[in-house]
């Protein structure tokens, strides 16, 4: 098995605390289903800063901003995007990218 980071972009923010339960019932399920799959459950993110070498901005790099993220196991990219294609967080507005990472 080989290990996919699932990259999370935008979405939007419950509004109501309704909704919160609601999207972290979604989130819930989702990981449940996934069983020994999921690698490492993530965390969403916060602040940050761009780092290059001519040196040190506020904010990302990308737009729009990463959110978070969690590590899968899958047998290949295509079964990691599967895996992926009813995750909650595309449905309030959300990307995912799924990136394969390398054993070094």
């Amino acid at each position: 098995m080989t290990n996919f980071v699932l990259m999370y972009t935008g979405g939007g923010m419950p509004e109501s605390e309704e909704q919160q339960a609601e999207v972290m019932a979604a989130w819930g399920a989702w990981y449940e289903g996934m069983g020994a799959g999921i690698v490492d459950g993530g965390n969403p993110f916060g602040a940050s800063k761009s780092l290059t070498a001519d040196g040190v901005n506020d904010g990302p790099i990308s737009s729009p901003p990463a959110t978070g993220y969690t590590v899968i196991s899958a047998e290949s990219l295509d079964e990691a995007v599967a895996k992926t294609k009813n995750h909650p967080h595309l449905n309030y507005g959300g990307q995912v990218s799924v990136y394969e990472t390398f054993k070094m």
